[in-house]
């Protein structure tokens, strides 16, 4: 790495206006001596780190012809074969393409990262690779992956395996498509406003969202300390309950995480059936101005299959279910604005492992063109950005002290029961706009569908998505919600109710293209 260039008058004199110091020329230049015998250390950190930097692994990979990618979900594809044996060898994987694949390049669906190669794997993707598991690719994510609609990427739109014409969801579209597609056994994906169960319910699978702070974040692109989530992609529970097995439990790099957390036996718990499981009907989570009554009819078809499977069933209420969108809306957009942008992605003041090669690439391709950032985040640096300047941060903190009574709500409420049930998504995927859409057309599309998803990022409780019946020959979803750390009793309820449905379908064989 080359040293840093001292800073010349011009630059310095920048700085200063940029806070308002209130410097004459003359007091600048007094600066200028001082500040870069103080930048000497900047050059002897960089030589102590590069001394110690990992250097990727040299790794193949390739870039899928259209006949050979199906839904338009692989960014790259790989054979990266893990150990000889374990409990997921001959088991195909698709990791996200916010998430380090040592050697394999990531752009988190953005132009402002492509051409970075990551040295090291994320936490998940090693213990995926111990358990035996192949990775075969990165699939393709939203832009930044701050969209849940599968319509922002910078390798284009991913295409819903059940219909082309509408989206996958995002904001981990391709992990979804590719395993509601039989192209893979198994994909990760990652969750700040629902982007695993987003895409879940609109490509009829399993999406499961660890309760926060479960699964290490290591290695995977941030948005937001407090909202970010990695977990598991799957065909059925069993495969999801197995994936969080493997790679749940504390990394000692991630400060999201307890010290002491720890998988649990997410499999064996399969086995305790639906007896005794009380659950609750969220009322709040239905009905909502955006439902279409075919996704609520089809949700309340399945609760009458989680009742005929034996669990008791009732009807609850959390009014404040219907506030956790706008406190999710102030600590995503303030929250993302400075993170995601202004701090390069990993933000500062936290204790952990950073990853300085991306935050530099990434940060000196958005500050070089800002023009490469989609409309979503267009709208997170107008809004959060203005918000920042206006109240210096009063409303996001107001937004994470509201956090905890949000949480309390709906812990008053698994005081009562065992687990909410709700729609995922209020809809069905949408027809996917045309890639030359304005940015009302463009937003309206991207977020229209978080209502149900984005409260539970906010407090963190484990949600996990299993198709719900068909509605209209298109996939819909239903969540079961469980205590917070309690992962094993949601799998146990999805899985006892993918048991009494006799499994879930697949979308007709994809076509391959010219």
């Amino acid at each position: 790495m080359p040293p840093l260039p001292p800073p010349d008058h011009d630059a310095l004199a920048a700085v200063a206006a940029g806070y308002g110091l209130g410097l004459s020329d003359a007091e600048v230049d007094e600066y200028a001596p001082v500040v870069a015998g103080l930048l000497g250390s900047w050059d002897a950190v960089a030589q102590l780190y590069e001394a110690e930097a990992p250097t990727p692994p040299q790794r193949a990979w390739q870039r899928p012809e259209p006949s050979e990618n199906p839904y338009n979900a692989w960014y790259v594809t790989t054979s990266i074969a893990g150990a000889s044996d374990g409990p997921l060898a001959g088991r195909t994987v698709a990791v996200k393409d916010n998430t380090a694949v040592a050697g394999v390049p990531m752009t988190n669906g953005s132009d402002t990262i492509d051409g970075y190669v990551p040295s090291a794997d994320a936490t998940i993707v090693r213990r995926l690779l111990e358990a035996g598991a192949t990775i075969t690719g990165k699939s393709v994510c939203e832009n930044l992956c701050f969209s849940g609609a599968g319509i922002t990427a910078n390798t284009g739109d991913v295409e819903n395996p059940w219909d082309p014409s509408r989206h996958a969801g995002g904001s981990s579209g391709g992990s979804a498509a590719l395993v509601a597609g039989g192209q893979v056994d198994m994909a990760t994906g990652g969750d700040q406003g629902g982007s695993i169960r987003i895409p879940a319910s609109d490509c009829g699978v399993v999406g499961h969202k660890p309760t926060w702070g479960l699964v290490p974040y290591t290695g995977a692109f941030p948005i937001e300390a407090t909202i970010d989530h990695v977990g598991p992609i799957t065909r059925t529970v069993a495969d999801a309950a197995l994936m969080l097995s493997l790679i749940a439990g504390s990394d000692g790099q991630d400060p999201r995480q307890p010290t002491d957390v720890a998988a649990d036996d997410y499999v064996g718990a399969l086995s305790g059936g639906a007896g005794g499981l009380r659950v609750g009907v969220l009322r709040e989570g239905f009905g909502l101005a955006e439902s279409e009554p075919e996704v609520d009819a089809a949700v309340r078809e399945a609760i009458t299959a989680l009742a005929d499977a034996g669990m008791e069933v009732s009807e609850v209420s959390v009014p404040w279910h219907l506030h956790g969108p706008r406190i999710w809306d102030v600590i995503a957009t303030e929250g993302a604005a400075s993170q995601m942008i202004e701090n390069s992605g990993y933000g500062l003041n936290w204790k952990g492992l950073y990853d300085p090669a991306v935050m530099e690439h990434y940060g000196r391709r958005w500050t070089e063109d800002g023009s490469r950032f989609p409309a979503t985040v267009n709208l997170v640096l107008l809004a959060g950005k203005y918000g920042l300047n206006t109240t210096h941060g009063r409303h996001y903190a107001m937004a994470q002290n509201l956090a905890p009574k949000l949480a309390a709500a709906y812990d008053a409420a698994l005081a009562e029961v065992d687990l909410l049930v709700l729609p995922t998504l209020p809809m069905r995927a949408t027809v996917r706009p045309g890639r030359d859409a304005r940015p009302p057309e463009l937003l309206g599309r991207a977020l229209e569908m978080l209502a149900n998803t984005c409260p539970f990022d906010v407090t963190g409780h484990p949600v996990c998505s299993v198709p719900a019946p068909l509605a209209g020959g298109l996939p819909v979803g239903m969540s079961l919600v469980g205590r917070q750390f309690d992962d094993a009793t949601v799998l146990r309820a999805a899985h006892a109710y993918e048991q009494a449905v006799g499994g879930f379908p697949s979308p007709a064989p994809a076509v391959a293209q010219a």
